[in-house]
């Protein structure tokens, strides 16, 4: 068998196989184009070199491009978690006990297993304060009432 075939078939593999290793749906494209090049070389005898890279670079763009509109338009619908990644923002609206109590406009509550610096009005330890909005790790609260 001639050593094109080979060579495009090889490198589908070789492609697919380092997706696995590098996750990040790119080269499992291009083992695609590859692959669809594997398909017509072993298909169509005597296509020159240089029409092989040729497709395979076409097909390559256009595969990675087609991938990145769909995965695009799906992400979009899903509408995703808008507050993934900003723990504090899943904390407002809370209502916990202060740990400490807010003296000069600073305290400390414990929320789960974390300890979270506050500013607000002065409180006694122990008062139930509201999560009204975070600035870093420092939550502002108010209380709760």
């Amino acid at each position: 068998m001639r050593t094109d075939v080979f060579f495009w078939a090889a490198i589908a593999l070789l492609l697919c196989a380092a997706e696995v290793l590098a996750p990040g749906a790119f080269l499992l494209w291009l083992g695609a184009a590859a692959a669809a090049v594997f398909l017509v070389v072993l298909l169509v005898p005597g296509v020159s070199i240089l029409t092989q890279a040729c497709l395979f670079a076409a097909l390559g763009i256009v595969s990675i491009l087609a991938w990145r509109r769909f995965s695009r338009g799906k992400r979009a619908l899903s509408g995703g978690d808008p507050i993934l990644n900003r723990r504090t923002a899943a904390l407002i609206g809370r209502v916990v006990p202060l740990e400490r109590a807010i003296v000069n406009g600073h305290g400390r509550v414990q929320i789960a297993d974390a300890y979270w610096d506050v500013v607000g009005p002065d409180l006694p330890a122990g008062t139930p304060v509201r999560v009204l909005s975070a600035d870093g790790m420092t939550l502002r609260v108010g209380a709760a009432g």
